[in-house]
């Protein structure tokens, strides 16, 4: 059986779902003895799985399941997320919108890469970092790290924080909802304009309220699609790039980096997109019964609780302290940065 694909993936899935049958237990029990569940179960997903990895590390048998389940499962739960979306909401929010999501990027992606040249990072590194943080966490990073020749060791130590501090952000977001006041829809758009990746955005914005998740995958939907511009006209610069030497290791240059080669579409445009965009044009067109949006939700809902246990099973908190301190000042600041400049977006444009 375990040589079967799906016996495979078998022990990894069966303990994220073990992680968010006790998530929700949790809940349960909050609510019988506080009046309210103050941790929502896909907040305590993420916990109990970043607690487990803490005293333990995964190993190959329980590998497969848990990337599944962190990947895939979250993908679909995006996709069907779709059935959702309210199209009202998302024309009423206007074409301003979508501009000052382009501007908030471009400044993020300056604001990043000036950061981490002051704090001495090389220029590669600096690039992967601001993509990172501005656009879509791991996937920018992975889309643009051949374009610009980034070694192993610059995608890994990137990727690293993207995965710690994408978590972090996931739990604290929600905490500026009250302290800076927000309505459903003014943190949706925050959530879009900070978070890391779409399925992240969902988990940031599903403990809030339903207008958050929407205007929150919308804003991140247009957030993704800036990686396709950013990946063209960093291919134009990327000779200079590829061909400046490491500073720890000057005889590294590009012909011992990753080959260049163009991106498929699928790495621009993930299938999950274009997936949950499908779903939203048959909702708007009423091809999906009313009496199928419940059901739809709540799988969506466990999926995506399954997927933040997996999420907290691949936070190795140790990571941070092998990334090193400039590394650590360059994203933490970054994001600051991205989340600043996002507030400022929400106030110019009014957003109610």
């Amino acid at each position: 059986m375990a040589s079967h694909p799906l016996g495979r993936l078998l022990p990894g899935f069966l303990l994220c779902a073990l992680i968010s049958a006790a998530a929700y237990g949790l809940e349960h029990l909050e609510t019988r003895l506080a009046g309210r569940a103050w941790f929502e179960a896909l907040v305590l997903a993420i916990l109990i799985g970043t607690l487990v990895r803490s005293v333990w590390t995964p190993s190959a048998p329980w590998r497969a399941g848990i990337a599944f389940s962190a990947k895939t499962v979250l993908e679909i739960a995006v996709v069907l997320l779709g059935a959702s979306l309210n199209v009202a909401m998302l024309v009423a929010a206007g074409p301003g919108l979508i501009v000052g999501i382009a501007v908030v990027v471009a400044l993020a992606l300056a604001a990043s890469f000036l950061l981490g040249r002051m704090l001495g990072l090389p220029k590669r590194m600096a690039v992967l970092v601001a993509c990172g943080n501005s656009i879509c966490g791991n996937s920018a990073i992975a889309a643009v790290a051949p374009v610009i020749g980034a070694d192993g060791e610059d995608v890994a130590a990137s990727i690293a924080f993207t995965a710690v501090l994408g978590v972090l952000v996931v739990l604290g977001l929600p905490l500026l909802v009250p302290l800076l006041r927000l309505s459903d829809t003014q943190y949706g758009v925050l959530a879009g304009l900070t978070v890391y990746a779409v399925p992240q955005v969902l988990a940031a914005t599903a403990p809030v309220a339903a207008a958050s998740v929407q205007i929150g995958t919308l804003v991140k939907l247009v957030r993704v699609l800036m990686l396709g511009p950013v990946v063209l006209v960093l291919s134009l610069l990327g000779s200079r790039l590829r061909e400046e030497p490491d500073a720890p290791a000057p005889h590294v240059t590009a012909g011992d980096r990753p080959a260049r080669g163009r991106l498929a579409v699928h790495k621009l445009v993930p299938w999950f997109i274009i997936g949950f965009l499908a779903m939203a044009a048959l909702r708007s067109h009423g091809a999906i019964p009313e009496a199928a949006l419940a059901p739809l939700a709540r799988i969506t809902t466990v999926f995506t609780i399954i997927s933040m246990a997996a999420l907290g099973l691949g936070v190795d908190v140790r990571s941070v302290a092998r990334a090193g301190g400039r590394v650590t000042a360059a994203v933490t600041l970054s994001l600051i940065a991205l989340a600043a400049v996002s507030i400022a977006l929400i106030r110019l444009l009014g957003v109610a």
